[in-house]
Order: C-alpha cells, then structure tokens, then sequence
C-alpha cells in the first residue's frame, strides 16, 4: 500500500508506526507541522529506517500560538492547503490522520473523498467536546455557536471517515459509528534506562539533586499553578528541583510566579528535543501529568505512556476516570490524586520523595508493563488490518466540501 501517516503534532509513537509500516513493505508518507510549537517525536532519519519511508515537515509561513486564536485558525487552514498538495503529489491508497485540527482535517478528508482516498480519522481528542468543557465555564451561553460549529463539523468529519480508530474506549459514546479502539503507546526504541548522572543533567546542575519533572505542553487543560505548590512545598527540603520543561505563556508565569516567591529550586527550560530526553527523563526521581478535572473523558495524555518507558514513578494529577489514571494504577508505577485537591497532591508527592525504594518499585513496574504491552509488531497488526479495508468504500460518491 501507499500510505500517508498524517501526524499534525509530531508524537513519537505515530512515527513509531510509520516505522513499522514501511519495515512490512508499504510506501509510506509521513507528514508533521513543524510550527507547531510543541514536542516532537525522533523526525530524522535514522541509518536503519526502511528506503520506503518518507518523513515530511509541512511548514508554515509563521509559528502556530496558542494564544494568537485568529491567526492559529488561519494557520491551521493553511496547514490543511499544504497537506492537499502532498497528498496530490504523493497519490496514497489510504491517510491515517490524527491530532489535526478539524478545518484541516475537513479539507484533508474532502480530498480523499475526491480522489477516492481511502481515510482513516484517528481521534486523539474529542475536539468539540474539549471545547465545550473547557469553555462553558468561561464564557458561559456565550460559547454555544462555536461549540455547535465544531460539533456538528466533527461529527460529520467522523460518520464520513471510511473507518475511525479512537484510542479509549471511553471516547465510543462521542463516535457517531462503529469504531475500533486502539490504544496508545511509547516507542521503546529510544527510551531506555539512563542514569541519573548524565550528559544532560551535567549541564543543567542536576546529576546529584532530587528532581521532580515535568514535561510537555501546559495548557487550558493543566494546572501550572499546582507546580508552583509542588516548588514552595520543597523549597524547603535542600536539594530538591522542580523542572518544568515547556514553552508558552504558561512558561512565562512560571517564570514570574518562581521570582515573585523566590523560589530557586522551580527551573524552567524550553521544549527539549527528542534526542534529550531519555537523558532529561533519566535525572528524574518523580515525573509528573497534570490535566484538568473537566479534561477526563476528552484527552489521554501520552506523556503518562513515555514515563513507564523510562522506568521512573509518576505522580499523575488527572481525574481517576482518565485512561492514563488507570494505565498506571494498572501498572502500579506511580500515585494517581484528583484534580482540585492540592494538599492531596502534596502529600503524594511528600510521600514519594521520602521512600526512595517505593519509587524503585514503581518505576520497574511501569517499565515492565511497556515492555509488555508496547511491542511495535502487534500494534502494526492492528493498524494495518484497518488501513487495508476496501479503498473507497465510503467515498463513492465524489462531491464533498470546497478544499
């Protein structure tokens, strides 16, 4: 097959696939935007990747913020009008996309439809819903015309798929059809056990400090005001650093907020690249996840799936309903507290700094559950069991949306 892995973020585990896919003998095409400003995945390729594998960065005119939301949602249109092109240039038999905005995936999906492209819609948020429990409690009523927008643009985006893989089944009651539940994962290859005395933690002071580690995008869906508690609570215990790597405004509150009280154990450091981070995860003694009590239902954080490879605790913040909560009370690797109850999340994290052997115990288990559970070989079984279903059998009919 000629297969175009479209990965709007850049995660490591679908260029994982992408990996595997191409290894079996299938073409494969795989797509990123680079101006998204978030962590990407191992996007170089490596001397031992299959001559069949593609990796391509779509860039745009500008960096996509956050922040900026005019210019974001025209960004991310322009990203749709790049990824068309490829696709025309590269002529897939099927696009397996995921983390795409909905107006680019409207316009990634409507060339399928043309072109009779076999298209998978790989959810990894429920978008409209995201927007909906994230919103509401803002704006109030006055979010329902954008909520109805993109719920009604989702839906329609899902029910024309010609199949949807979603990765919870917690997600089946917002598919409005049959789909198949694939969970997420981490790339083993690359994530392996580091010691904490190394390379990265040299150069930034920390191969003889307890660190407590952060990772990853801070978010409407995260609480950066729980770090600061997580720094102030160990400020007083010596050698003890909260670290948070992440860029964004919440980066510069951090920053503020880490001046304001004094607080010279919070360090705060950009987005790290791929080839850093076993490195940066090896000096943690504590990794963390935090997401909103209002995210549990709509997104999984896979930083939660990196952490067990590296074979280090985690205290996860995240509603006990979540997935990602349950992946690790599962695995036994790490705490899971509520969303909203700070002093419970203090003392987990108390709790975990004063039992070094505990967070030994945790760590190996969660290292034992992906070494388990992450083989790349029965995962591409699966996926690639979807991506050969009948080319076109949902786009028979060749009129869709304006690309």
């Amino acid at each position: 097959m000629r297969v175009v892995v479209h990965d709007y973020v850049g995660h490591p585990f679908q260029i994982d696939l992408s990996r595997e896919l191409a290894r079996r003998g299938h073409e494969v095409l795989h797509l990123y935007c680079s101006s998204v400003a978030t962590p990407h995945g191992d996007l170089a390729r490596r001397p031992t990747d299959s001559a069949s594998l593609t990796i391509t960065a779509v860039e745009l005119t500008s960096t996509i913020s956050r922040e900026r939301l005019f210019a974001r949602r025209r960004l991310e249109a322009e990203h749709g009008r790049r990824v068309v092109e490829h696709l025309r240039a590269f002529r897939p038999d099927v696009v397996l996309s995921a983390n795409a905005p909905l107006e680019s995936q409207k316009r990634i999906e409507g060339v399928c439809r043309r072109e009779r492209i076999r298209f998978v819609f790989w959810v990894q948020d429920l978008i409209a819903e995201a927007i909906n429990r994230l919103l509401r409690p803002r704006l109030g009523k006055a979010v329902a015309p954008v909520v109805w927008h993109y719920r009604g643009l989702e839906q329609r985006l899902l029910r024309d798929a010609d199949a949807v893989v979603v990765i919870a089944e917690d997600f089946l009651p917002f598919i409005p059809r049959d789909a198949v539940v694939i969970e997420n994962w981490a790339p083993l290859d690359g994530l392996e056990l580091r010691p904490k005395d190394n390379d990265w933690s040299r150069l930034h002071g920390l191969a003889e400090t307890t660190n407590v580690v952060y990772a990853g995008t801070l978010g409407m869906k995260h609480d950066p005001g729980l770090l600061v508690r997580f720094a102030q609570e160990c400020s007083a215990m010596g050698s003890v650093r909260v670290v948070v790597a992440t860029e964004g405004s919440a980066a510069d509150w951090l920053r503020e907020r880490a001046g304001e009280f004094g607080l010279t154990n919070l360090l705060v450091l950009p987005f790290q690249p791929f080839s850093a981070l076993a490195d940066m995860l090896g000096a943690a003694d504590v990794l963390l996840a935090i997401l909103d009590r209002d995210a549990g239902v709509f997104s999984v954080p896979s930083k939660v799936l990196t952490h067990l490879c590296v074979g280090k605790p985690q205290l996860l913040v995240v509603p006990r309903e979540n997935l990602a909560a349950r992946v690790v009370e599962r695995a036994g690797a790490g705490i899971v507290v509520q969303p909203g109850d700070q002093e419970a999340a203090a003392a987990a994290l108390r709790r975990l700094l004063s039992r070094p052997s505990e967070r030994r115990d945790m760590g190996s288990r969660g290292r034992a559950y992906a070494k388990s559970t992450f083989a790349i070989g029965p995962i591409g079984d699966r996926f690639e069991s979807v991506l050969r279903g009948p080319i076109g059998e949902s786009h028979g009919a060749t009129q869709s949306a304006s690309l």
